[in-house]
């Protein structure tokens, strides 16, 4: 592995060490873990202070006795194998994945080297881990409850465009778990007397061609299903199209709003990455991963950009901004 390089994070500084020297480390008493992100640093930068203020938290210092070696996907799917396989090769002593695709990729990669999900969707269905309670296995962490909160996601949507009876659904269908939360997402609707269109995409050169095609269909809003890291990846060019074509849309993560899109509702994604530094904290104090049960989100959050709202002649009442965690201005 002398040729490969590894991100680490230390002191606020981004370093890329030779992996000569990370081998030099690990015969000392320096605990390794890798990081697998799947965007980039800035796009990330909130999590990645999260995740880092959790092990300050628990007494690890970063360069004294532990080493993150942070990778990152820049939004493609197909390059989570291949940084999983780069940590198994190296050793690493815990590796930190975020979404599901990158859990699944992990359970394929090692039986051996635990990993900490931080927030992964419905670890159960996807076949990651056992059971929610006691996991098995090398897996444990948090999950992200997506396809629990379709239902409400919708109802807020229903809240800002109360006349809404056609619903336009954004999704992945080359995302495994985007296919899960699409039946949730559908059972919902209907159970709201909604009429759902499917819209797919799989690259990003489809996006102004799929949302031509909602346009035209007239949908009175549009749900955004979660895809980490290809929708979040485009999440600008997404925000920048429904804005564009007027489309009220709830979207699945924070960052969505934060571009200047209209609703977010889900979990704290900063409270889950803080939350599996205490994962690692245990695992490297000698707890074993399978023991230790997978965390569910307490607490969701609702963010709303009125600058949005204004653009799209919505009118957000004041029991949603009352309800509201952030409200952007």
């Amino acid at each position: 592995m002398d040729r490969r390089r590894f991100v680490a994070i230390m002191g606020g500084t981004l370093l890329s060490a030779p992996s000569g020297l990370l081998a030099q480390q690990r015969r000392g008493k320096m605990f390794q873990v890798g990081y697998v992100g799947n965007s980039t640093p800035s796009a990330e930068a909130n999590l990645v202070e999260a995740f880092r203020l959790g092990l300050r938290e628990r007494g690890w210092t970063e360069g004294k006795d532990i080493v993150v070696h942070f990778r990152w996907a820049e939004g493609r799917n197909d390059r989570i194998a291949g940084i999983i396989a780069e940590f198994v090769e190296f050793k690493v002593d815990v590796i930190v994945t975020s979404g599901i695709l990158a859990a699944l990729a992990a359970k394929k990669a090692t039986s051996v080297i635990p990993v900490v999900m931080a927030g992964a969707g419905d670890p159960v269905n996807m076949g990651v881990v056992a059971s929610l309670s006691r996991p098995g296995g090398n897996i444990t962490g948090l999950s992200a409850l997506y396809t629990d909160l379709e239902g409400k996601r919708l109802e807020i949507l229903r809240e800002l465009v109360p006349k809404m009876s056609r619903l336009a659904v954004l999704t992945n269908p080359d995302n495994p778990f985007t296919r899960l939360t699409l039946k949730t997402a559908l059972g919902a609707a209907e159970s709201q007397r909604l009429r759902a269109q499917v819209h797919e995409v799989r690259a990003a050169d489809e996006f102004e061609r799929v949302f031509a095609a909602i346009a035209k269909a007239r949908p009175d809003a549009l749900a955004v299903l979660a895809d980490r890291p290809f929708f979040f990846s485009n999440r600008a060019r997404i925000v920048q199209l429904a804005a564009q074509h007027r489309l009220p849309a709830i979207y699945p993560f924070p960052e969505f709003v934060e571009e200047g899109g209209l609703v977010y509702y889900g979990p704290s994604f900063v409270g889950m990455f803080r939350g599996a530094a205490n994962y690692v904290d245990k695992i490297l104090r000698g707890a074993r991963p399978g023991d230790l049960p997978i965390e569910q989100p307490t607490k969701f959050e609702l963010t709303i950009n009125l600058k949005a709202a204004r653009a799209l002649g919505v009118r957000i009442p004041q029991s949603v901004l009352l309800r509201a965690d952030r409200v952007i201005e």
